[in-house]
């Protein structure tokens, strides 16, 4: 459980991790992005626009628009050759250098992918259910940080929001991966992509490297409202304080879980070892659907 972030120093800090602008297909400026995020709460966000050649490979500059209290993440949505069905590849890398280079002649996926980690990047499967990912595809990437479970815009795009299969079954099979909630938002009136999904990242500070160490340390949880205020674990047991919650899971291998149902509850216990599973992972449930998710935990 070294990975979990309620143990570490520092406090939670809010971020979205996968945002658009008008560098490529958004529908604001890059200003105008932040002042939103910044205005609904947010502490940081990753403007990550696609890096094509039809927007001339933008890795968008919002250093300039960091202040004491918001900062940002320089990254971008990366494409280059095709999924195992023809489909462009979309991956998400959060904390590229300004000057990272267009794609090579004849990159693929898996190639743009390892080049982003190799610069530093926090590296994520985008959107797998989105657009038909298969588990070769996932692990023809390589060891990538993390897989995107939620991603926003996909409700009102092809009502694909929920990638969490795909990280259960690959984490099933023995792979590591994070996951990561994002709205991916573009602004679009026709797609209700605002706010979907967000991450708080539990860091010391918010400078952008150690944000960026946190992340690819899996020091993080995921969010569409609900809240994982602290999970501890002594012996065979696991403590959760949370925001008012209706159900509780701890899920594992297969079909796995334990739950617990009720009203409000704001703390609780699970006994791990009866999951007898090599991992689980928490899920906190409000009741008006709200949901909050630990990372996987590898027992």
């Amino acid at each position: 459980m070294q990975h979990l972030p309620f143990n570490k120093p520092g406090r939670f800090w809010r971020g979205n991790l996968h945002t658009h602008s008008t560098r490529s297909d958004g529908q604001l400026a890059p200003e105008a992005v932040c002042r939103f995020y910044q205005e609904m709460g947010y502490d940081f966000i990753s403007i990550t626009d696609h890096f094509m050649a039809q927007f001339k490979y933008p890795i968008t500059d919002t250093r300039p628009l960091r202040t004491d209290g918001f900062t940002t993440l320089l990254g971008a949505e990366l494409h280059a050759g095709a999924t195992s069905i023809g489909d462009i590849w979309h991956i998400l890398a959060v904390g590229l250098p300004h000057d990272f280079a267009p794609n090579l002649p004849d990159e693929d996926g898996p190639g743009i992918a390892a080049r982003a980690m190799a610069a530093g990047a926090f590296v994520s499967v985008a959107h797998p259910a989105w657009y038909s990912l298969s588990e070769q595809d996932v692990l023809d990437l390589g060891p990538v940080h993390a897989i995107e479970t939620i991603n926003g815009i996909s409700f009102d795009h092809n009502d694909r929001i929920d990638s969490w299969y795909m990280l259960d079954v690959m984490v099933d099979r023995g792979h590591r991966y994070f996951a990561l909630t994002t709205d991916d938002a573009h602004f679009h009136l026709k797609h209700n992509d605002l706010l979907r999904g967000w991450t708080y990242v539990k860091s010391e500070s918010l400078d952008p490297d150690s944000l960026l160490a946190a992340l690819r340390n899996g020091c993080y949880y995921n969010s569409t409202g609900a809240m994982i205020h602290d999970i501890q674990m002594e012996g065979e047991n696991l403590y959760v304080r949370c925001s008012p919650a209706s159900s509780l899971f701890l899920t594992g291998r297969g079909s796995r879980s334990q739950y617990i149902h009720g009203n409000g509850m704001i703390e609780a216990e699970f006994n791990w070892k009866r999951l007898n599973s090599p991992h689980c992972r928490l899920t906190v449930r409000e009741a008006n659907g709200a949901r909050a998710w630990t990372n996987p935990i590898f027992l």
